[in-house]
């Protein structure tokens, strides 16, 4: 079959592109850049915007599927760039679909959408958890609009599906990782309250399996479509408990101090107010959406995604967790080889 993914260069977007074509697909890439992961795979990359309608709608031409994962993503930045890539850039994917007849589109979405302040979330699924509202941050914003418009546009030419991967994480991730370490290393990482609300993340492996199994069960009037879905581990553990398991297996300090909501808070008003009055490049190491994710629970129920495609996750957080810790010793040890 041939499948389109948007920002197949991305951390979750490589490992659809590899278990994509380790499963006999022909694999296109839509990305701005170009990506030698992707060239080794055998997967053709096609240059583009997703702000550009023109660019998406030659990028679908001969599709017969999309994986809708490319957005623009972050605590931080102006509205309109968030727009621009997570809205407009999703209209563009659903009119492209429509204009070249592409039947399937599995997108990739957030638990954010569903972001309420404080308001936790302990078991939930998407039928008992609404959408959020008055979000602090343009990611989550964008991405509930993007996300209500693919699940409007199921219908008997179109089977769409959404799903809400939460944290994703594991060998490869150059992003939650990394900033964990930099800021841990340097003391300046703290839990928001007593780090003891619980949340779900998701091992990389398992996020792009949820991804498979609902496009191998995605087709007009499947139970999934039209349907969004949290995705994860399925083991929810306190934030202390995550946080330092991943700084171990990367061989950083763990965290122990902490900072109160309130507090915490309030320096993220402050960094708000004071990044673009000072122009200060960068994400501000505080956010009221931050502030108020990092102190709440937020884990969710996995029984609707494996009673309508079967989704079950494979690597236990324990397992995930030794093989990130060797993916990270691995260079060390080619180093030591070769020297």
């Amino acid at each position: 079959m041939q499948i389109l993914v948007t920002g197949g260069g991305g951390f979750l977007g490589q490992a659809l592109c590899r278990g994509l074509v380790a499963r006999g697909h022909t694999v296109a890439s839509f990305n701005r850049g170009h990506y030698p992961e992707l060239e080794a795979l055998g997967v053709r990359q096609i240059r583009g915007d997703l702000a550009d309608r023109d660019d998406v709608r030659a990028a679908a031409a001969g599709m017969e599927a999309i994986f809708h994962n490319a957005a623009k993503a972050g605590a931080w930045g102006d509205y309109d760039s968030y727009h621009q890539a997570n809205v407009v850039g999703t209209q563009h994917v659903l009119d492209a679909c429509r204009a070249q007849g592409v039947g399937r589109l599995v997108y990739t979405s957030t638990p954010s959408v569903t972001h309420r302040a404080t308001h936790p979330v302990e078991g939930g699924t998407a039928d008992t958890v609404p959408y959020g509202e008055g979000f602090k941050a343009p990611y989550a914003a964008t991405k509930a609009i993007a996300e209500r418009a693919v699940l409007a546009a199921n219908g008997p030419d179109l089977a769409t599906v959404a799903l809400r991967p939460r944290l994703i994480w594991g060998p490869g991730d150059q992003q939650l990782l990394p900033r964990l370490v930099e800021r841990a290393r340097a003391g300046r990482l703290r839990f928001v309250g007593d780090g003891e609300n619980r949340i779900d993340t998701t091992y990389i492996d398992n996020a792009a399996q949820a991804h498979f199994d609902a496009f191998a069960h995605l087709a007009p009037g499947a139970a999934c479509a039209g349907r969004a879905y949290f995705v994860s581990n399925g083991e929810p553990t306190t934030v202390r408990w995550i946080i330092n398991a991943l700084l171990e297996a990367a061989g950083a300090p763990p965290v122990h101090k902490t900072i109160p909501f309130r507090a915490a808070y309030a320096a993220g008003a402050v960094c708000e107010t004071l990044w673009p009055l000072l122009r200060l490049s960068g994400e501000p190491p505080m956010t009221r959406f931050l502030a108020e994710q990092l102190s709440t629970s937020h884990w969710y129920d996995m029984a609707p995604a494996t009673r309508d495609f079967g989704y079950r996750p494979a690597v236990s957080l324990h397992d995930g967790l030794i093989r990130l810790k060797d993916s990270l010793q691995a260079p060390a040890r080619h180093h030591l080889i070769a020297t």
